[in-house]
């Protein structure tokens, strides 16, 4: 593993790791406002107040069932193939892990003399 966190070979898969984790974060909030709803909803005796929290359980459901498509149409997300899921999420925890090890706060953060040259030596730069 290399736990140089600024070696650009560490984003490789970057983006799509982290859309498919925001993703995922999304759709637990989802769960949890829809679950809250709920209970607010059984709570709750004013007719108005009920009215109001009614709808907005729809349309906390109709979010969650969005983002639940998006992200099985964009295979982040396997309900229905449960070894598919189990296999991301062992990779996930996996990648989380790694992160987890690396040393984000190195000693030395120089990157002096890890280039062969300046970036306008071609031109003569380096006489400057």
């Amino acid at each position: 593993m290399n736990t140089d966190y600024l070696d650009p070979i560490n984003s490789l898969n970057m983006p799509e790791m982290a859309d498919m984790t925001f993703a995922m974060d999304f759709l637990l909030r989802a769960k949890e406002g829809v679950r809250n709803l709920s209970i607010a909803l059984t709570e709750t005796a004013s007719p108005d107040v009920r009215a109001l929290l009614r709808n907005h359980l729809k349309q906390g459901i109709a979010m969650h069932q969005e983002i639940t498509e998006l992200m099985i149409r964009k295979k982040w997300f396997h309900p229905y193939e449960l070894n598919e899921q189990y296999q991301l999420d062992q990779l996930s925890a996996k990648n989380t892990l790694m992160i987890g090890q690396m040393n984000l706060f190195p000693d030395d953060t120089s990157r002096k003399g890890m280039f062969d040259r300046t970036p306008d030596e071609h031109i003569g730069g380096h006489k400057a």
